[in-house]
Parts: structure tokens; sequence; C-alpha cells
């Protein structure tokens, strides 16, 4: 756990300064609204605040790192744009507080049910600033995604979850909001016909944004947005594509919401996980995994599965092409134990950037 000493710095100078005096490791955080359990002297990056350029014209957004994602979202709703990759805002699940911001979404890649159509979080990213482990601003700026050391940073820093560097300044590309939503919702299906019918909904020309499928409620969900008359066309065409009973929710933005921030699973006391699979393997993976709930975003290449406290569901799951992450639990690492190889990758890339290995010692292997 992080020391009851919380360093909140309020400029990226004093962050430099900070790493660069430090004899003892950090537990980073930014908004604190995830827990990651870390040992380490407590450095919050929330004091880091404000957006510092926004370029609608150009569909660009600067902020620091510790600018609250509401605050950003509030600035690009003015002008009629969002973050398309929808970061989910993890308090309901995990009981916290404070502010989701948005070096915190960006280190842990925070993507939500729109990653099947427009990517995850680390595509939005243009460029990064931030401080090393030997206390130097390192800048990326700009639209330029590599720089002098041939490293891609952005892809690296973007799900790094603070065990590179620390990040200070985030850029990013934004889009416009479409003129509609509407979700086309099917009834009745089990798991393999429901995840069969999103991998065809995807394969088909009408551009479906999100894809999941609800097994306690049998719902499987089909997410269309853009002009009124472009959707009114698409639904029509999946109903007629995909048969069976459905119906069309037009007013579905906190169906989404919800779904995103897995709102269903709040109980308290049980364990959360998140499965990143092949789609086609998630109904097998599901049924082994002995979970007392289940959700399936992303077509069925995520899977959200509550558990007993302390269950081992990596051992349930046994191998497989994917990863399970401890979402909210205790007792067992967070992420997947490394191979050799990535192992060796990673330490690589750990003495490079955190040679005096600073930030959030053992999380990530």
């Amino acid at each position: 756990m992080a020391k009851d000493v919380l360093n909140i710095p309020s400029t990226e100078g004093e962050l430099a300064e900070l790493i660069a005096a430090a004899t003892d490791p950090f537990a980073i955080r930014g908004g604190g609204t995830r827990n990651v359990s870390v040992e380490g002297i407590g450095l919050s990056t929330s004091a880091l605040n404000g957006i510092t350029l926004y370029e609608p014209g150009a569909m660009t957004v600067v902020a620091q790192a510790g600018t609250p994602v509401a605050d950003i979202e509030q600035a690009l709703d003015a002008e009629n744009q969002r973050l398309a990759f929808e970061p989910m805002d993890h308090r309901g699940l995990l009981s916290t507080t404070g502010e989701p911001t948005i070096g915190g979404v960006m280190a842990a890649n925070v993507s939500g049910p729109r990653r099947i159509s427009v990517g995850a979080a680390r595509d939005f990213l243009l460029g990064v600033r931030y401080v090393d482990g030997l206390g130097r601003v390192i800048k990326n700026g700009g639209r330029v995604m590599k720089n002098v050391t041939g490293y891609d940073l952005v892809k690296l820093m973007a799900g790094s979850y603070g065990t590179l560097g620390v990040l200070s300044e985030v850029s990013l590309k934004v889009l416009p909001k479409p003129e509609t939503q509407a979700t086309l919702v099917l009834h009745g299906l089990e798991d393999v016909a429901a995840i069969n019918a999103l991998a065809k909904a995807l394969g088909s020309p009408f551009e479906v944004s999100a894809a999941a499928h609800d097994p306690a409620e049998k719902q499987t969900m089909l997410r269309l947005e853009g002009f009124e008359a472009s959707v009114n066309y698409r639904i029509q065409s999946l109903q007629a594509l995909l048969g069976g009973e459905t119906s069309v929710d037009e007013t579905c933005a906190e169906r989404w919401k919800a779904w995103r921030d897995v709102t269903g699973f709040a109980e308290e006391g049980d364990d959360v996980w998140r499965v990143s699979c092949k789609p086609s393997d998630g109904p097998l993976l599901a049924a082994k995994s002995g979970a007392l709930g289940v959700r399936y975003d992303w077509a069925g290449g995520l899977i959200w599965l509550r558990t007993t406290a302390g269950y081992d569901l990596r051992k349930a799951l046994g191998s497989y092409d994917g990863h399970a992450t401890l979402v909210r639990g205790n007792g067992q690492a967070m992420f997947e134990p490394e191979t050799a190889g990535v192992a060796r990758l990673s330490a690589g890339l750990r003495a490079r950037f955190d040679p005096r290995g600073l930030f959030n010692k053992g999380l990530m292997g």
C-alpha cells in the first residue's frame, strides 16, 4: 500500500524535481478512482490540472494529466465533439471517490464499448509529456508519433500504468458527436448464438458502434450512431439480417453508460475480473469460469466476470489466447504473470525509462 505521505506537485517542474531527488519508490495515482495497490510513497498528478489547448477545427485537445475527464467532456460537448473511446468510470464498481483524470485514463488505456468501431484510448493519443525515472521531462509533441530514441512513446506510455514514467500532459484527437444513436436489442439468445449474431452484425456493412450481450437478461445489444435516417435504415437492415425477436431502444445513452461502467457488478464482497480473448472463445471461457455473473462486451472479445472473493479464476480458465485482469479483489496479482520473453522485454524497458525502480514497483511484473 502507498505510505501515508502523499505528494501532490502542482507543476511539471515540481514533479520532475520530486522524482529527481527521490530515494524511495512511488505509488503513482491520478484521481484515485481505481485503488491500485502498490508499495511506495503516494504521488498524485491531480494538481496538474487544466486544458492547455483546444482547437475544435483541428479536432485536437491538449490537457495536463490531472485534468478531470468530466472537464474535458464538458469543453468538447460545447463544440459538439467527444472522446470517442468513451472511457469507463470505475467509481461505482470499486466504491471509490475522486475524479477520473485524463492522465489516469491514458496510463491504463481505459477504453469503452466503442473500441470495436473506433479503436482504443491509445489510438487517440497524439503526444505525451512525462517525467522519467531520472527526473527528466520527456516530450513527444504534436502529431509526430516517435522521437529520436526510436521508441513509440505514445504506445509505450498508454497502458503502462505509470510503470515507465509519470504523465504530465497529453495531446488527444477528438471526434464529432453523432446526430443520434439507437440500440437494436435481440431477445432470448443463449451465449453462443448471441456471440454469433454479434459477429454477423459486425461483418455487415451497417456500422455497429458497440456490440454486447447480457446472459442474465438474454439481451443482445447492437448500438448504431450517425444521422437519424442512416441509423433507422441500418436498424431495419440488421433486423432483416438477424431475424428473431427484437426491439429498438432509441434513448439508449444511459444503457451504454451503465454497461460501460459495469454497474451491474457493483455488489461489494465479490471479485470482478476483466478477461480479454478471441470473441469465439468467449462462451466457452465463461462456461469454464464458474463465475457468479457474466457480461460480454466488444462482441465477446471482452468478458466481465463476477466471482466469489479469492476465487482463482486464472486456474479455472486454464490456457487460452488472452489474459485475465483482476479489477476488484485482493490476494491475487492484478495482471497475468509475464512469460519469459515478455518479462525480458519489460525489464529492458523499465531499465531504460525507470532505471532506479521508482514507479509502481512490482505492479506489472
